[in-house]
């Protein structure tokens, strides 16, 4: 723990930050002791407000912040109505010095829940967490590989019929269903820890409205020599494409907001990078051959 940083210890009472209260202390660049309370509303700075909370302190002039070889210690004391028995205590730390008691962004977290009676602890749940890793890994796998796999064989294997209609849709079939999964792990999550992502919950429901109708579409397919065919195939095609544009415009944006760690940024930029050179590969490859069947077909 460094000395010209900022450490706090906060209440909550689910186990989660947000709507939490914190006494977060640091020794300021003129070697003045500060401590205050925050209240925190959410995950960006402008959501944590010094001198908020629902934490009642006893006397001020009980807290006090000393550092000693090279670590921060903190001290308070705060009133509650009743004795307290299990309590979820909130323990972070940050690099920086607060300005204007606005907090940088905590260097590391944990969570723990203390019992006041017996003076031990355990660790806090690691259910979101596990949550949040199956509702990431669920969508990208459906609608980062499955679902774009599953389009390139519509595209690109129509030489090999009917195989590459089955083959089409049991993909989108499973991948669907695998990103359905990770959509209600994503709402549990949710209702869990009330994130504050409405960018990434917005393109989330937007793609998967958009892979209900593609469904939908499958059941309602006209036959091939129908007049409306060609619209279906339109529609069909284009609805696809802007399904997975933004799927993986939300896998980026989900990795992001997620905090996710370099793994998962590296993994699905490879996954990303492959899927792009094959399809473009796979794009020149089909242009060439209708090139060379419409020269081979052309008469003098």
């Amino acid at each position: 723990m460094y000395s010209t940083g900022w450490v706090g210890m906060g209440f909550s009472k689910d186990g989660f930050m947000v709507g939490s209260s914190a006494m977060v202390g640091w020794m300021g660049k003129t070697g003045l002791p500060h401590i205050k309370q925050f209240s925190l509303g959410g995950k960006t700075p402008t959501q944590v407000v010094a001198d908020r909370g629902f934490l009642v302190s006893s006397d001020h002039g009980a807290h006090t912040v000393l550092v000693q070889q090279a670590k921060i210690y903190l001290a308070f004391q705060l009133r509650f109505t009743e004795p307290l028995k299990q309590q979820n205590v909130l323990l972070a730390f940050g690099p920086a010095i607060p300005v204007n008691y606005r907090l940088s962004e905590h260097q590391d977290k944990t969570s723990i829940k203390f019992d006041f009676t017996t003076g031990s602890s355990s660790s806090g749940s690691s259910f979101p967490e596990g949550l949040k890793r199956t509702h990431g890994a669920l969508n990208l796998f459906a609608w980062g590989v499955l679902l774009p796999i599953g389009a390139i064989v519509a595209r690109y294997c129509r030489r090999w019929d009917p195989l590459w209609f089955y083959l089409h849709a049991g993909i989108q079939f499973v991948g669907f269903i695998l990103g359905l999964a990770g959509i209600v792990a994503g709402v549990s999550l949710y209702n869990k820890i009330q994130a504050n992502v409405p960018a990434h919950r917005g393109l989330g429901i937007f793609v998967l409205v958009l892979g209900i109708l593609q469904i939908l579409a499958f059941f309602l397919r006209p036959k091939k020599d129908s007049k409306y065919r060609k619209f279906w195939n339109w529609y069909h095609h284009w609805v696809g494409r802007l399904a997975l544009f933004f799927a993986a415009i939300n896998i980026v944006l989900g990795i992001k907001v997620g905090g996710a760690g370099n793994s998962w940024k590296i993994g699905y930029g490879f996954n990303l990078a492959i899927l792009l050179i094959t399809i473009i590969t796979l794009e020149v490859l089909l242009w060439t051959r209708w090139k060379n069947n419409s020269s081979s077909t052309t008469t003098y």
